[in-house]
């Protein structure tokens, strides 16, 4: 089994240990594996009292704000950080900056960045899924901004999850989900050839429309056995994924762990 526990979230998931803050990002252990950094310094305060970390490795789930500005409390201690190359892209939303806020030379400085597009195994049991094909309709957000100054809509190519394989199927723990749910967890059962069984993490299903959110929870539940949603789920979405998935619903937050 492989332990996840959230160390950024919008919500803290228990009264124990004393002192754990919650934010507006994500970011997870995974296995002994850091999954995105949260906003600010919270997701190291949150490891230091849960007796987590320092981290060797770390995977960004894609280039924004609320999952890599908490960077700079983990990167010294880290060797290898593994990314899609389209996160380094300057990502906006209007005129404000959502991007990751630190250069590629600046990180480089630190560790080793691994840009990738393909599936990537991180340690054993643990991979990165790289670019995810859009089948179904997905949760683009924001722009990018050419050289030229001019702005374009941004597919956020650069979302990926985490799959953590077992014997009997996977688990995925998602950033944002901004590739949507439906064609995550496809490409992941695509490329292991295994179902998914947990999805754990941010599904951005905010604000669709109420009928394509049904739709889109009564695949999940048909597909999936468990579901722990964070983050950037609006409470429409918990509301309909909980009566879908009944006991098999868990809630979690800052400090919650999982077995994957």
């Amino acid at each position: 089994m492989t332990q996840v526990t959230i160390l950024s979230d919008n919500e803290v998931g228990g009264s124990r240990p004393k002192g754990l803050r919650a934010e507006w990002g994500f970011a997870a252990d995974v296995g002994g594996v850091l999954f995105d950094t949260g906003q600010t310094g919270i997701a190291a305060d949150n490891a230091d009292k849960l007796g987590l970390g320092p981290y060797e490795t770390l995977v960004l789930s894609h280039g924004h704000y609320d999952h890599t500005k908490g960077l700079p409390a983990f990167v010294d201690d880290a060797e290898e950080i593994y990314v899609h190359p389209d996160a380094f892209e300057p990502k906006y939303h209007g005129a404000e900056s959502i991007g990751l806020p630190y250069t590629r030379e600046w990180i480089e400085s630190h560790a080793t960045v691994n840009t990738h597009r393909d599936p990537v195994e991180i340690t054993d049991r643990i991979y990165a899924l790289g670019e995810i094909p859009r089948r179904y309709p997905d949760s683009s957000t924001g722009e990018i901004r050419d050289t030229d100054g001019t702005s374009r809509p941004d597919p956020v190519h650069d979302d990926q999850p985490l799959v953590v394989t077992g014997e009997g199927g996977l688990g995925l723990v998602l950033g944002c989900c901004h590739a949507g749910l439906r064609n995550t967890i496809e490409h992941a059962e695509d490329v292991f050839d295994r179902p998914v069984q947990t999805v754990l993490g941010g599904t951005h299903l905010r604000s669709p429309d109420p009928d394509e959110l049904d739709e889109i929870v009564a695949w999940v539940a048909e597909r999936v056995e468990r579901i722990a949603p964070t983050h950037c789920t609006g409470h429409d979405a918990r509301r309909k994924l909980e009566d879908a998935f009944g006991e098999d619903y868990e809630r979690v937050g800052v400090g919650s762990t999982v077995e994957l």
